[in-house]
């Protein structure tokens, strides 16, 4: 566990709440986020620093933790120039916790190492509820030593799950995605028979809960998000289709089989196209009912 400040990294609707778990907890935190609105508004309700630049939050803190959109902006944010490692000490250690590619996470990994910089990949799930509870399933890559030093800080945040080695926190978190964006596309699909057949919706939920077809869509969004007409789950489309893409690179170096993944894959990335990627991801909904609605028109 860290004796100095932690480098928080990233205040969107998963990064905030968890960075308040943080403060909540007692620890001292520098925040940065590319928004300067969202750093206000942190800094407004938490006593927390806020340093000029990338490379000065690296030098006064031992750890430093990323959630950001993808492995892209996590390298850029850490290796490029003036990011943060610049400013980093030997033996001092990264967490992304963000949804990255688990084989770009092996490359990121390793330019640390040669600085000396040790990386955990801790990517989570559980939606911004479990963010704000702090009851999140951390899937932690990396050696259990390192897991081991800050599973403090990261029991602050949810429940550990040590998945291997570096890379694998990432691997397992695209799998658990493309799982949970099947389900809910198949729930969708399956709604809009029943209703075009005559059935009600909240009844099919019920139902469907007290039988083999529940799943967390049918148990927590259905109810919360989709038949309410709220979505607004806190997650954009446009990043479950690119968690989609990360599982379809996973599978591709595996060798492994993708058949129903491209399936799913393609029905995400257009309803990102059509809807737009900052869209709840609980909107693919209104994207396949789009789709039956033009079906129909076509038919007449």
């Amino acid at each position: 566990m860290p004796a100095g400040s932690i480098g928080f990294i990233g205040l969107g609707n998963m990064g905030a709440p968890m960075a308040h778990r943080l403060v909540e907890a007692g620890y001292s935190l520098q925040v940065h986020d590319k928004s300067a609105e969202r750093r206000k508004d942190f800094m407004d309700r938490h006593p927390c620093h806020d340093p000029p630049d990338l490379v000065s939050l690296g030098r006064s803190s031992e750890l430093v933790i990323t959630i950001l959109p993808d492995g892209h902006i996590v390298r850029e944010v850490l290796l490029g120039v003036g990011g943060v490692a610049a400013g980093m000490s030997a033996n001092a250690l990264v967490i992304d916790m963000s949804s990255s590619s688990a084989v770009g996470t092996l490359e990121t990994a390793a330019l640390l190492a040669e600085s000396g910089i040790g990386f955990i990949d801790a990517p989570v799930s559980g939606g911004v509820k479990k963010a704000v509870d702090g009851t999140l399933a951390i899937m932690a890559g990396g050696d259990a030593h390192l897991i081991d030093r800050v599973r403090p800080v990261l029991e602050v945040m949810g429940k550990v799950f040590h998945t291997g080695p570096v890379g694998s926190g990432h691997a397992m978190k695209s799998l658990n995605n493309y799982l949970s964006a099947a389900s809910l596309a198949s729930a969708c699909e399956a709604i809009l028979a029943g209703k075009a057949f005559g059935l009600d919706p909240a009844r099919m939920i019920e139902i469907l809960n007290a039988s083999s077809g529940r799943s967390n869509s049918t148990e927590y969004k259905f109810p919360g998000f989709i038949l309410n007409q709220a979505y607004n789950s806190g997650f954009g489309i446009g990043l479950l289709a690119k968690d989609l893409r990360l599982a379809r690179e996973l599978m591709d170096c595996t060798g492994t089989p993708d058949t129903l993944l491209r399936a799913c894959a393609g029905i995400w990335q257009q309803a990102a196209e059509r809807l737009g990627e900052l869209a709840d991801h609980t909107e693919v909904y209104k994207f396949l009912e789009s789709i039956s609605s033009d079906a129909k028109s076509q038919d007449t």
